[in-house]
């Protein structure tokens, strides 16, 4: 089988985006671990997250059936999606 970029593109965003799940799962315990107000305000960010999570597996799940005539504009969806995801993420990791 011949990989073509399109599958290139789907094995790198995949590993991308498990990637930061993993790391979000490593995360998430320590916001479990926070206390009082700081626990709440943690906890509430885990759940934005693994909102963008599951928007960006979505997204994933779309273009792995995205024809020639969508691809370009499913990457372009794809890679706003995952960005944002990881922007998100970054910023979280950064407050704990």
């Amino acid at each position: 089988m011949t990989t073509t970029p399109h599958h290139s593109y789907i094995d790198a965003m995949k590993t991308q985006l498990d990637d930061l799940n993993v790391k979000l799962n490593a995360i998430e315990i320590k916001a479990e671990e926070a206390k009082g107000d700081a626990r709440a305000a943690y906890l509430e960010e885990m759940r934005k997250l693994r909102h963008q999570s599951k928007l960006a597996v979505a997204k994933f799940e779309e273009i792995k059936l995205a024809g020639e005539d969508t691809w370009d504009s499913m990457v372009e969806e794809m890679d706003k999606v995952r960005d944002a995801f990881s922007h998100s993420f970054k910023y979280f990791k950064s407050q704990l």
